[in-house]
C-alpha cells in the first residue's frame, strides 16, 4: 500500500491540500452533470422564469404553471402527515429477554423532549421537501454544546427567605441541519454515504460562528479571512450576492491518509489527540477522520472520528431510487416534461391573446401627416390626409382556438399522472373515465402504493438512521440521562391523510354490512376513529375500549342466570326420567298380570267343577259336563288372549321418552 501511494507522498504535502483536491474533483463532476438540472427544478418549483427556460425564440410570456408546485407540495404534505400525523413518530424496542421496560420508556421520553426542543421535525420536513424537488434529501447531524436555562428557587438565610433565579447547566444537543444539493459533495462512484471514500458539506457560514468555536477551542486559533463570492453554492442564485462577514466552510467526513492526519495533528496543540493517535494499533493506510477547512485552504480542525460507533454524521435518502446512482429521482424530475409542455401551451396562448385582443390599425403611410403618432387609445384624435375610412382600417389576426383549453387541462392531468399527486379539485376517474366510487377507489389505490414506496424508503434510509445516530450521540456525551444499551429503533409512522381517508371509506362500507350486535362491530368503530385526525382521538379510543369491557355486576348476574337455567334443566330431566321409569314399571306390572290370568282361570275352573256336587249316579255326569264347559270356556279365554296379544304385536310400540341431559350454556 505504501509503495502504491509513494507518488502521492511527494505531492500531497498537507491534509487540507489532499481534502480540497478530492472536493474539487467531486465539485467538477456535480457541476457538469447535475448543477444546471437542479437549478431548473428549483425554478420550476418556485415559479421563477429564466431566459433558458423558453421553448422558442419568439416566446414573450413568462408564466410558469403551478401544476408542478402543487405536485411537490401535495407529495411532501402526504409524507409529512404519514410521519408526524400521529404525534409519536418513532419507537424503541428492548431486548426480548429484558422484562423491565422502564429504561426504554425513559429513553423514548428524553428523545422526544430533546427532539422537540431542538426542532428536529422542522429539519426533517425541509429534507423531505429537498428530496421532492431535487430527488435526494440530505442532512448533517450536528453536535453542539449549549447552556440550558430553567427558572428555579433556592432557600437562603437558613430557609427564612427564598431566592428566585435561573439554573444554568451545560447540555449536549443533537440537531439536524438540512443540506442543499449544491452544498454537498460525495465520491461520484458511491451509491451511499457509508461506502464512499468520503463526503463534504461546503457552504457559507457567518464569521461570528467560526470565531465562537475558536474561542471554545473547537477550531484552531488561526486567522480566517472573508470568503470570496461563489454563486455555485449559494442557496438562492436569484438573490444579490452578499459578501460581507461570511466564511466558506468545508467539513469533510471520511477516510484520509493516516500519515497526513498525524502530521496535521502534530502541528496542533491538542496533546490528547496526538497521544490517542500514537496508541492506535491499527496500521491501515486510511483512517476515518473529520476535517474542517475554511476558505479552501485554512485548516481549522483535524481529528479522528470521535463518535463511539465510528459513523459519519450524514443522513440522506432518495425520493425514488435510481439504480447504481447516489442522486435519486424526485417529483420535479417525474413531472418535468409534462410541466414544460404545459408552460409552452400556456405561453403560446397568452402570446396569441396579445395579437387578437389588443386593437391594431392598418394604414396608408403616404396619406398620414408627417410626424403623426397613430396610437390607439380612448379620446385619441388621428389626423389623416383624406377620408379616414380609406386610410385607416382595424386589423387583427383572428381568434384564439378554443382547443387550447382542453390541451392545457390534459397536460395538467399528465403532470398529476407522472408525479402521483392529487390536486385540490379532486380525483377524476382516470381509470374508467367517470368519477364513480369504483374509479376513484382504484385511482386512490394506485396513488397510495406510490406514496407507500417513498415512505418506506424515507424511513429505512433517513429517519431510523438519524434517530439511531442521535441516540448514540446522547449515550456518549449525556450518559447520566441516556443509559448505554443496545436498543432497536423502529419508526411508528402511519398512512398519510389520503390513505387514511381511503381506508376510513372502506371501513364505513364494511360497517354497513353487519349488525351492531356483531362482535366485530366495536372493533371496526375503533379502527375508524383511529384513522381519523381528531384532537381527542386517544380519549375516544380509551372510552370505546372501556365501554367494551364487561361489567362485573352484569357478568355475575349473567352467571347466576345461567346456573339457575342449568339447575332447571337438570330438574326437568330428572322428572322426565322418573316418568319414564314409572311407565316402564306399570308396563311390567301389566305383563305379569296378563301372564297370571290363565292360572287364575284354571283355579276357577277346578273350583267350579268341584263345587255343589250332589250324591248319586248323576254326580259323575254333572262333573263331566262341568269339565267340558270349563274346557270350552278356557279355550275361548285362551283364544281371546291370543287375539289380544296378536293385536298388540301388530300395533307399533310407543317410542320410549329419551332422557334429557343439560349441555353447555343452553337455556329454556
Amino acid at each position: 500500500m505504501d509503495f502504491e501511494n509513494s507518488d502521492h507522498f511527494s505531492i500531497e504535502e498537507s491534509l487540507e491540500g489532499w481534502v480540497m483536491e478530492k472536493c474539487q474533483e467531486w465539485r467538477d463532476h456535480f457541476d457538469s452533470n447535475y448543477s444546471e438540472t437542479f437549478d431548473e427544478y428549483y425554478r420550476l418549483w418556485r415559479g421563477q422564469w429564466a431566459h433558458g427556460d423558453s421553448t422558442r425564440d419568439s416566446e414573450r410570456s413568462k408564466i410558469v404553471s403551478p401544476a408542478l408546485q402543487q405536485a411537490v407540495e401535495s407529495s411532501v404534505a402526504e409524507l409529512e402527515e404519514a410521519t408526524f400525523g400521529r404525534g409519536k413518530w418513532f419507537d424503541i424496542k428492548d431486548d426480548m429477554m429484558d422484562q423491565d421496560n422502564s429504561d426504554v420508556a425513559m429513553l423514548r421520553e428524553h428523545l422526544y423532549s430533546d427532539f422537540k426542543r431542538n426542532k428536529i421535525r422542522k429539519g426533517v420536513a425541509e429534507c423531505i421537501l429537498n428530496a421532492a424537488v431535487f430527488g435526494t434529501g440530505i442532512a448533517e447531524v450536528v453536535l453542539t454544546e449549549e447552556k440550558e436555562q430553567s427558572p428555579s428557587s433556592q432557600p437562603i438565610m437558613g430557609g427564612e427567605l427564598t431566592a428566585v433565579g435561573v439554573t444554568i447547566r451545560d447540555r449536549t444537543c443533537v440537531k439536524l441541519k438540512p443540506v442543499m444539493p449544491q452544498n454537498f459533495l460525495i465520491d461520484p462512484v458511491a451509491t451511499s454515504v457509508e461506502e464512499a471514500l468520503g463526503c463534504a458539506v461546503d457552504d457559507f457560514v457567518s464569521r461570528h460562528v467560526v470565531e465562537q468555536l475558536q474561542e471554545k477551542g473547537v477550531y484552531r486559533d488561526v486567522d480566517v479571512a472573508e470568503a470570496s463570492p461563489d454563486l455555485d453554492i449559494e442557496p438562492d442564485q436569484e438573490l444579490t450576492v452578499f459578501g460581507e462577514n461570511k466564511v466558506r466552510l468545508t467539513k469533510y467526513f471520511g477516510l484520509v491518509p493516516r500519515h497526513l492526519l498525524d502530521t496535521a495533528m502534530m502541528e496542533s496543540d491538542d496533546e490528547e489527540l496526538v497521544e490517542m493517535t500514537d496508541n492506535d494499533e491499527d496500521n491501515s493506510y486510511y483512517v476515518e477522520a473529520i476535517v474542517v477547512i475554511a476558505n479552501n485552504g485554512t485548516l481549522l480542525k483535524a481529528e479522528k472520528n470521535p463518535y463511539m460507533m465510528q459513523d459519519r454524521p450524514i443522513v440522506c435518502f432518495p425520493w425514488d431510487v435510481v439504480p447504481s446512482r447516489f442522486w435519486g429521482r424526485g417529483v420535479c424530475e417525474k413531472g418535468y416534461n409534462s410541466q414544460k409542455a404545459l408552460d409552452a401551451e400556456l405561453r403560446a396562448r397568452i402570446d396569441a391573446l396579445a395579437l387578437t385582443i389588443h386593437p391594431m390599425l392598418a394604414m396608408d403611410a403616404s396619406r398620414m401627416p408627417r410626424g403623426a403618432k397613430p396610437e390607439v387609445r380612448p379620446g385619441k384624435v388621428i389626423l389623416t390626409n383624406g377620408d379616414p375610412r380609406e386610410i385607416l382600417q382595424p386589423f387583427n389576426f383572428g381568434n384564439v382556438s378554443q382547443i387550447s383549453f382542453a390541451q392545457a387541462d390534459a397536460l395538467q392531468r399528465m403532470v398529476q399522472t407522472s408525479t402521483g399527486a392529487i390536486d385540490s379539485a379532486g380525483t377524476p376517474g382516470s381509470i374508467n373515465g367517470d368519477a364513480t366510487a369504483a374509479g376513484i377507489s382504484m385511482s386512490l389505490g394506485a396513488i397510495i402504493k406510490r406514496h407507500k414506496r417513498t415512505l418506506i424508503n424515507f424511513q429505512e434510509s433517513f429517519l431510523i438512521p438519524f434517530v439511531t445516530k442521535a441516540a448514540h450521540r446522547y449515550m456518549q456525551f449525556e450518559p447520566e440521562m441516556y443509559p448505554v444499551a443496545d436498543y432497536k429503533f423502529d419508526v411508528s409512522s402511519s398512512l398519510g391523510i389520503i390513505a387514511r381517508e381511503y381506508e376510513v371509506t372502506q371501513l364505513v362500507q364494511l360497517l354497513q354490512t353487519m349488525s351492531p350486535d356483531t362482535p366485530m362491530y366495536p372493533q371496526l368503530i375503533q379502527s375508524i376513529i383511529d384513522n381519523m385526525n381528531l384532537s381527542n382521538r386517544e380519549q375516544l379510543i380509551a372510552s370505546l375500549q372501556q365501554a367494551n369491557q364487561p361489567n362485573p355486576e352484569a357478568q355475575a348476574a349473567q352467571q347466576a342466570t345461567q346456573q339457575a337455567a342449568i339447575a332447571l334443566q337438570a330438574a326437568q330431566s330428572a322428572a322426565l326420567n322418573g316418568q319414564a321409569q314409572e311407565s316402564a314399571a306399570r308396563a311390567q306390572k301389566l305383563t305379569i298380570e296378563a301372564q297370571s290370568i290363565p292360572q287364575e282361570l284354571e283355579i276357577d275352573r277346578i273350583k267350579a267343577i268341584t263345587t255343589n256336587l250332589q250324591a248319586g249316579t248323576e254326580d259323575d255326569k254333572e262333573f263331566e259336563r262341568r269339565i267340558e264347559m270349563s274346557k270350552q270356556m278356557l279355550k275361548e279365554r285362551e283364544v281371546a288372549i291370543k287375539e289380544e296379544e296378536a293385536r298388540k304385536e301388530q300395533t307399533p310400540a310407543p317410542t320410549p321418552q329419551a332422557t334429557f341431559e343439560p349441555q353447555g350454556d343452553n337455556t329454556l
